[in-house]
């Protein structure tokens, strides 16, 4: 049906005395106006008929809304909330009456709108036909009620500090206290007889819209019962809300509630309180969760065997690394520590940071190895409870843990290349954002790397980003193998012997000069850390004395005694190999025992008395899965 016909018929719209409109609730479509109608708004019929209803009250869309649902819940309604633009620019004060026409369910709705300013008596005559439900005389005996509850407690209303309002069953104002008018921003005068629901407690806090239906205020005196709401939200005047808890508490009459009483209460500043509390405690949480993972990281550390508690050597080599500690220590710039396994990487990263300004504050290690591709940004960065399955709490990453101090990358070429890119952000911004959190976190962190492999070549053939590499490698620091600083062995020999000895509580035992000779000779392709578990395994197996037989040492013992095997086995002595195989069988042994599982206190971990952490390394280097050994 186009619009000419439609106007058509409804034609019998223009036979009523009053401005009044016709119109699809559902479509939000003016079906028809009458002329009175267009004569309100200077224009003419057609024009209004072709336009939204909402477009005719542009600004005052929310109310509309909540008219028209209360209109189509309770077949009729009555405001005098809205306002008309008139064509030539004035404003026309409106009452509206509204009811719903045709069938059950439809939503056609006629509303006839009058100018209170011109209609002041017909407004009186309207307000009592749409208030009586037993007639006008018992709506005055409720109306009497009202004011004599109010007269009888004046006193009470204005003295107290909370807002006070009363509201009869049609939920039309019929008094509110100094304390309400403050808050709200009315005055009483232009309360009263308003549907106060449509005044201040039209939408929720998000600006959605809060069904007349589902309000507990009218609530109290449909089903007379007392409700008491600890978080809701009232609107001003001025159009800003602020958060209230009220109860609203039914009126009886003669056994049936006439309407009901609402006590309300500001309660902006409790819910500051409390939001500042929680930061609070979420702060004192955090502090506390960082101090138990920085007191677990320094207990790790304490009781960690480190190879020495200083740089021990008299080479040229040692010399000339402890030169270049003394040099970098004092600033902030990164140091990238290269060199093969076992030479004291971990051990020279100590020493710049206890030589630096940082020393109290913690160094982390992170062994970049031994983290998970899908877990590096919350191993580095953190995340928040619910980030990911299984982040069941907040967890602060390393950098965050390390803020002040200093973080040790170790092992920072086995980063993988598409997880360097973040690494690199961090590094140049000293700022993340922990997974799962919009929120950003600044740090001041001083970085020192390590690595066993060469970065340089890594680079050219792009496994390796340059951009990265150029990052880390600020001041650079070769750890010099055992093979080139020869010197240095007895040294460190003794160093390892006399604190085999006291660990082993055995007796002391001295180098002499041969084991000096048989040392110097073999190549230590594992360095200090390789020297260490010789000197360990002879302070085990000695009687007496040591027994060095170091495969491939050339001395002048092995080229006297040709039938001297290169090998030595018995009983006692084992090989490095030996060590490794004896290793691995004992680790598959705890697998097989803990069905495979790492983590946890009946973890293969907690039972060989390692972490986790380095528990997986080992797997790795030994080409281990644990999840090979689960229970099907």
């Amino acid at each position: 049906m186009n619009q000419p016909e439609r106007i058509e018929t409804h034609q019998w719209i223009n036979h009523l005395p009053e401005a009044a409109l016709l119109v699809d609730a559902g479509q939000d479509l003016i079906l028809a106006a009458n002329s009175a109608m267009a004569r309100m708004a200077g224009t003419d019929r057609q024009s209004i008929a072709s336009m939204a209803c909402t477009q005719l009250f542009a600004d005052q869309r929310p109310q509309l809304i909540n008219f028209t649902e209360e209109t189509l819940f309770r077949s009729h309604s009555w405001s005098r909330d809205f306002h008309l633009k008139h064509r030539d620019g004035h404003t026309v004060e409106l009452e509206i009456s509204s009811s719903c026409v045709g069938e059950a369910e439809s939503q056609t709705l006629l509303l006839l709108l009058r100018d209170r300013r011109q209609l002041r008596t017909l407004r009186e005559r309207h307000e009592a036909n749409h208030y009586h439900r037993g007639g006008l005389l018992e709506w005055r005996r409720v109306e009497e009620l009202f004011k004599d509850m109010e007269r009888e407690n004046q006193l009470i209303l204005h003295a107290v500090g909370e807002g006070i309002y009363g509201v009869d069953a049609e939920g039309r104002t019929t008094f509110a206290n100094p304390a309400a008018e403050r808050m709200l921003g009315w005055r009483m005068d232009e309360l009263m007889g308003r549907v106060i629901h449509r005044v201040v407690h039209h939408s929720h806090e998000d600006g959605s819209l809060f069904p007349l239906k589902e309000c507990p205020i009218y609530g109290a005196f449909r089903d007379g019962s007392i409700k008491r709401v600890g978080d809701d939200w009232f609107w001003r005047k001025d159009g800003t809300g602020f958060p209230v808890e009220y109860t609203s508490t039914p009126i009886m009459d003669n056994g049936h509630p006439v309407g009901a009483v609402v006590v309300f209460r500001d309660i902006s500043a409790r819910l500051q309180s409390q939001k500042e509390l929680q930061s609070a405690l979420e702060e004192v949480e955090n502090l506390k969760r960082r101090l138990e993972m920085e007191n677990a990281y320094l207990q790790e550390e304490l009781s960690a065997e480190f190879h020495f508690h200083e740089i021990l050597g008299q080479s040229d080599a040692i010399k000339a690394i402890v030169r270049r500690i003394g040099m970098v220590a004092p600033t902030d710039a990164n140091v990238l520590i290269t060199g093969e396994s076992g030479t004291g990487k971990e051990l020279i990263a100590r020493a710049i940071h206890q030589a630096s300004t940082r020393r109290d504050r913690p160094l982390i290690r992170v062994n970049c190895a031994a983290i998970p591709k899908d877990l590096f940004e919350s191993e580095f960065f953190g995340h928040i409870k619910g980030a990911f399955t299984g982040a069941v709490n907040d967890r602060i990453g390393r950098f965050e843990l390390a803020d002040g101090g200093t973080l040790f990358l170790d092992e920072v070429g086995e980063i993988p290349l598409e997880l360097q890119g973040k690494l690199l952000r961090v590094l140049q911004d000293q700022q993340f954002e922990r997974v799962g959190e919009n929120k950003t976190r600044a740090v001041d962190v001083r970085v020192i790397a390590a690595t066993n492999r060469d970065l340089k070549t890594e680079v050219q053939e792009k496994t390796f980003r340059e951009d990265l590499y150029f990052r880390l490698n600020v001041f650079p620091i070769e750890s010099i193998p055992l093979r080139r600083r020869l010197e240095d062995i007895p040294m460190l020999a003794q160093e390892f012997l006399n604190r085999a000895c006291q660990k082993f509580n055995r007796p002391p035992l001295v180098l002499t000069e041969r084991d000096v000779v048989t040392l110097k000779a073999y190549h230590w392709p594992g360095n200090v850390r390789e020297l260490e578990n010789v000197i360990e395994r002879q302070v085990i197996t000695a009687d007496g004395r040591l027994d060095l037989d170091l495969p491939g040492a050339e001395t002048p013992a092995h080229t006297a005694a040709n039938s001297t095997p290169s090998r030595h086995y018995d009983s006692e002595l084992l090989t490095e190999v030996d060590l490794k195989e004896l290793e691995k069988q004992n680790l598959i042994k705890a697998l097989k025992m803990t069905g495979g599982r790492i983590f946890g206190d009946d973890g293969a971990a907690a039972l060989l008395g390692i972490k986790p952490t380095t528990l997986n390394s080992r797997l790795g280097k030994l080409k281990l899965d644990a999840r090979q050994f689960r229970a099907s």
